[in-house]
């Protein structure tokens, strides 16, 4: 879990709910991890005792300053006497991250106090080959190997360092040499290294002391130094209070009106936009989640762009009005998109093909696979049509209409079942299902009439036509293949093993949704109807906690066989989505609020919303922040409050 992350779409820092920094990316959201997921000690040493800040001792509170990407952290150890604030941020325009710390003697006597902190870089992900050294020149501490840097300096200037061996044979890191209160590390290591730097105190009975420190990263000596100057010359608290500023103007640039919702959903809303925003790359990919922990039961992680993510958490923030971020990540699908017209499983922040496990061929029937989500393809079209109707920006789309709207097009025309209509086997959006899927279906039809609705646009009628008849002839595909009379509701999938043959999925799927979220069916149909009733009376929790599970019996990550499966945020709100939808007065609303004050309540303390939630305990599971979730809040919201203004 990352309860505070902190960033500006090229440095993103990472929190812990221990208030260790665990994560550093450069030069990507998302890419490289200089860290690889190991803590950055802070320590206080207090008249000869010393302790660690994740200790037990210490309470913690882990928020941020209303409104901004500046963290808002109160620590306190009554056994030593010391109470700490800090307030991180990262420069919203320049790739320094930056602290300042309030030390407070709660003791009625003078103490001598000293900070350390420590920092355990693993540059470009690996700890071989790394430099540690003092600089005099910048009088700062700087980690380097190739063309990735990072100096570290405090004011008042610390007055300790070292540097050393770390993770090699005995030796643990100078955070060991730090719990005497001295440092006696050297002054320049190489290979596995770590530093540490010591600030120390005076403090008067019940005194409060105050220091900055900072880390700037890039990819020279010189950009790091000219960094640490701009720093200095403008001083850490100016920074600071820009910083501040920024992010509070930018969250608050579109004078929503939020019509009586609670200060709690509000408040939500707006921290749900400012954590997407510390998900995006500046160069547009959309990162699903930057959460190392996950690695450590999965040998792989979440940053990375799926499509299908990207393109719905676009769609949040058009919604929102924040089209200047949707549009690099369109530019950006333009780039990534395959010669056929499909997108990959995922892609890296640089648009380079991610890690996948879609086999392209089938070796036991010996041919060739295409080894997709579809929904990833068909969800980008939808959300550029949505962008389009939302701000009519013409002249770009003019430069996305050939080379990523008709060729993803034709491939979604090209790539259907010539006998049922319905599009061939791929992967589920859940990556756990090859076969024919309700969702998948549902998105396509939304991105064939989005792309009818385009070639109609630019004049080309016939093949707007074209376009739209698919996208009928797959609407009755659907309702011929995919309904189950004997169930009374919409099947999950036909799953198949060998693309030729299928057989009826029956289980319970809130991914089911899809039907009508993306215009295939209208929400009051029948069909429809009854297959939502059957997702809420089927997945929702029965337990104190509630939410919607994304199936029966779901094993990803289950918390207890008695249940049928965590409920997820996304899941959840689907089911606000739905009601929202089907609302003819404002009273019918009341449901779709309820669940908008259910996320709020299971969000962590921060505001950070994790992927599924412990349906015993209420406590966050898997990964967080997941991009998905805040904005799946952020649409939810933005598609109440129009449904209000109706009424």
């Amino acid at each position: 879990m990352r309860d505070i992350p902190v960033g500006n779409g090229s440095l993103l820092v990472n929190f812990d709910d221990k208030y260790q920094i665990r994560d550093i990316y450069f030069p990507h959201v998302g890419q490289e991890n200089h860290t690889n997921g190991f803590p950055f000690r802070f320590g206080v040493w207090a008249d000869g005792d010393f302790s660690w800040i994740y200790e037990d001792e210490w309470t913690r509170s882990l928020k941020y300053v209303s409104e901004t990407l500046v963290t808002d952290v109160h620590l306190i150890n009554l056994i030593l006497g010391i109470e700490i604030v800090s307030n991180d941020t990262v420069a919203s325009h320049e790739n320094i991250f930056l602290r300042r710390v309030r030390v407070s003697n709660l003791f009625d006597r003078e103490r001598d106090v000293r900070i350390f902190l420590h920092h355990d870089f693993r540059i470009s992900e690996s700890k071989i080959g790394d430099t540690a050294f003092y600089d005099p020149e910048s009088e700062a501490l700087i980690h380097y190997k190739r063309d990735r840097y990072f100096l570290i300096n405090t004011e008042p200037n610390f007055e300790e360092f070292a540097t050393g061996r770390k993770a090699f044979r005995e030796m643990e890191g100078t955070w060991r040499d730090a719990e005497d209160g001295t440092l006696h590390g050297g002054a320049i290591t190489e290979g596995s290294v770590d530093s540490t730097v010591c600030v120390k105190f005076k403090l008067n009975p019940q005194e409060t002391g105050e220091f900055f420190c900072w880390i700037c990263a890039g990819k020279s000596y010189e950009e790091v130094t000219q960094l640490n100057s701009q720093i200095k010359g403008e001083t850490p608290n100016d920074f600071l209070n820009y910083t501040e500023n920024y992010w509070r103007v930018w969250v608050n640039k579109n004078d929503t009106d939020f019509d009586g919702l609670s200060p709690e959903i509000i408040d939500l809303y707006k921290r749900s936009l400012l954590i997407i925003r510390t998900q995006i790359d500046n160069d547009g990919a959309i990162l699903a989640a930057n959460d190392s922990d996950v690695t450590e039961r999965a040998t792989d992680h979440y940053s990375y762009l799926w499509t299908r993510d990207g393109a719905l958490v676009a769609n949040a923030l058009d919604l929102a009005g924040y089209s200047h971020l949707t549009r690099k990540f369109f530019r950006f699908c333009g780039e990534i998109v395959h010669p056929e017209g499909y997108f990959l499983q995922k892609y890296n922040p640089d648009g380079t093909p991610a890690s996948g496990w879609h086999a392209s061929w089938d070796k036991w029937a010996k041919r060739k696979l295409t080894p997709i989500q579809e929904d990833e393809t068909a969800l980008v079209i939808w959300a550029l049509w949505e962008h389009y109707d939302l701000y009519r920006d013409i002249e770009f789309i003019r430069r996305l209409y050939r080379p990523l709207i008709l060729r993803c097009a034709d491939f979604m025309m090209s790539f259907r079942d010539a006998e049922t209509g319905l599009p061939k086997a791929s992967w589920n959006l859940w990556e756990d299902r090859r076969g024919i899927h309700a969702f998948t279906c549902g998105t396509l039809v939304g991105g064939l009439k989005a792309a009818a609705k385009f070639a109609y646009l630019f004049g080309e009628t016939s093949r707007g036509e074209l376009y739209e008849k698919a996208a009928d002839e797959m609407t009755e595909s659907i309702r011929e293949h995919l309904f189950s009379n004997e169930l009374g509701r919409f099947l999950r999938a036909l799953e198949s093993q060998d693309d030729v043959h299928f057989q009826a999925d029956t289980a319970v799927g809130a991914s089911t949704f899809a039907l009508f979220y993306f215009g295939a069916f209208s929400p009051d149909d029948e069909m429809i109807t009854k297959t939502m009733r059957q997702v809420e009376q089927k997945l929702w929790i029965p337990t104190a906690i509630g939410g919607i599970a994304r199936f029966e019996n779901d094993g990803y990550m289950r918390i207890s066989s008695q249940i049928t499966g965590n409920p997820w945020f996304i899941c959840t709100l689907w089911l606000a989505d739905y009601r929202i939808a089907v609302a003819r007065k404002k009273e019918d609303l009341k449901g779709a609020l309820e669940i908008l004050e259910w996320t709020c309540q299971r969000a962590l303390r921060s505001g950070v919303l994790a992927e599924q939630v412990n349906p015993i305990t209420g406590e966050g599971v898997s990964v967080a922040p997941l991009t998905w979730s805040h904005s799946t809040f952020v649409a939810t919201v933005m598609k109440y409050l129009k449904k209000l203004r109706e009424f």
